[in-house]
């Protein structure tokens, strides 16, 4: 196996999430090794890992077999291990069939099955113990996401000397929603035992800090939450980024400009090419933009043979039963369109079901003259801040959600309503008919945006803030050096 047993040590920073940032490749030869997982949260946080002799705890997928902790390319490891049963209760349940749905606006109707809860339960006191046994006296925790919103609470009952952040990477709902949920005061007090906690939103941080006044009835002020054992904890928001420096430089690269023309050409070179990226997810919109795009062909308003739609849709959750019925459901879908109104060698929609590496993206995100990100809820949307990050010729058009973070940075996208098909269609004309210098001028201030605010800040931003929390005499983490 690829990776060297971890020495038994304790670090002055752990990372919790629930997958760690490697991925367990299986090779012909049935020898076992570790690749780094794409993602701009392994990109932002490596640096001041490698800085602090950092460790990361997650889930390393799979079943078969409870790891020992690793070293990877220099990073320390810990796996956590899930049973089958656990998978689906806690992951496929829980997470993706109770809180997923409940926290993007109830697209989908959530489930609640007690049982689930238990699982989450356990496997949060897991992650938990495990990281109350890896973390130093008063070390760092940065707790990641809705899959393990208990860990707070847990870990600092086992380790109150601990500084403990959490970050949600998607939406909190107002409490209109929240309060469906059984379990909604226990999600509450998990999280306060934080000492900050972050979202992607300021409307985010305001549904949380009013929800823990009504619901658990602790004193507010603004962003603050007093507790009674004297303690605060602060909620904020830290919309998250990505490496656009990292993107730009493979955008520049010579074969991803070969391979955008490439793929123009295997279009049949038209005039316009637009593209969707998402996860093959019912909150990310893609039914109603590729009817949007149908409809526009229909009405004569786009002609097959200037312009063509590429929705790349990457496979996801495919043992959910939801998931499977939304792909289904976009096959008819494509099929329909491209059957009615495609001509031979001229497909409206090239609709790809499969992921791609970094270096397939950015040349797609070269190739695209326009970039349709429309979710119905998002946290943020990298995608969108990806695209303009390949964009360092000041080209191109975004056309975005309202409902996704990114709207709140890229506000010189061309803004819709998801739900609004005739709004959205009525967009997607204004952007591709736009006067080039008009593009540029929108394009070059999102670039702005996110070249100001990438993720290193994000990264930084957060860790600032949960370092000046009391009390003061905790050790103060080492700044990454920016490269």
């Amino acid at each position: 196996m690829s990776g060297s047993e971890a020495p038994n040590h304790t670090a002055d920073l752990v990372i919790v999430a629930n997958r760690l940032p490697v991925d367990r490749v299986v090779n012909p030869d049935g020898s076992i090794e570790w690749r780094r997982s794409p993602g701009g949260l392994v990109t932002a946080l490596e640096p001041v890992m490698r800085a602090n002799d950092g460790a990361w705890i997650g889930w390393p997928g799979g079943t078969d077999e409870d790891l020992e902790p690793f070293v990877e390319d220099g990073l320390s490891l810990v796996p956590v291990h899930l049973t089958e049963a656990e998978v689906e209760e806690f992951y496929e349940g829980f997470s993706n069939a109770t809180l997923w749905p409940l926290y993007h606006d109830v697209v989908a109707k959530p489930e609640f099955h007690r049982e689930w809860f238990d699982a989450y339960v356990t496997v949060n006191r897991r992650f938990a113990e495990r990281t109350a046994d890896v973390a130093a006296e008063n070390a760092m925790v940065w707790v990641h996401d809705y899959q393990l919103q208990l860990v707070p609470a847990m870990l600092r009952e086992l380790r109150p000397d601990l500084r403990i952040g959490f970050f949600l990477h998607i939406p909190f709902p107002p409490a209109e929603l929240f309060q469906q949920l059984p379990w909604r005061r226990q999600l509450l007090e998990g999280l306060l035992g934080a000492d900050v906690v972050g979202f992607q939103r300021p409307g985010a941080a305001q549904n949380f800090v009013r929800l823990v006044r009504q619901r658990v009835g602790h004193k507010t002020h603004r962003d603050m939450v007093y507790l009674p054992d004297g303690r605060t904890v602060q909620a904020g928001s830290f919309p998250i980024s990505i490496d656009v420096k990292g993107l730009e430089e493979l955008a520049h690269s010579e074969p991803v400009q070969q391979r955008a023309k490439e793929i123009r050409e295997q279009l049949g070179n038209p005039k316009r090419v637009l593209l969707g990226v998402d996860r093959l997810d019912y909150t990310k919109g893609i039914r109603a933009r590729l009817r949007a795009f149908g409809e526009l062909l229909e009405e004569g308003e786009l002609d097959v043979e200037d312009a063509v739609f590429v929705q790349v849709a990457t496979p996801s959750r495919e043992r959910v039963e939801q998931y499977r019925v939304l792909r289904d459901d976009i096959d008819r879908l494509v099929g329909r369109i491209n059957g009615d109104l495609g001509r031979i060698g001229r497909p409206a929609i090239s609709y790809l079901h499969t992921s791609y590496p970094r270096e397939e993206m950015a040349a797609l995100y070269r190739a695209a003259d326009i970039m349709v990100v429309t979710p119905l809820r998002d946290g943020m949307n990298l995608v969108a801040k990806e695209y303009v990050a390949c964009r360092y010729d000041g080209e191109g058009a975004l056309v975005l959600s309202e409902f996704a973070g990114a709207a709140d940075e890229l506000r010189q996208a061309f803004l819709v309503n998801p739900y609004d098909i005739n709004g959205m269609k009525a967009s997607i004309l204004e952007a591709i008919n736009a006067d080039p210098k008009s593009l540029n001028k929108r394009m070059k201030a999102m670039r702005k945006t996110i070249n100001e605010h990438d993720v290193s800040d994000w990264a930084s931003s957060f860790l600032d803030v949960l370092s000046e929390t009391k009390p003061m005499h905790r050790k103060q983490l080492r700044p990454a050096r920016r490269t």
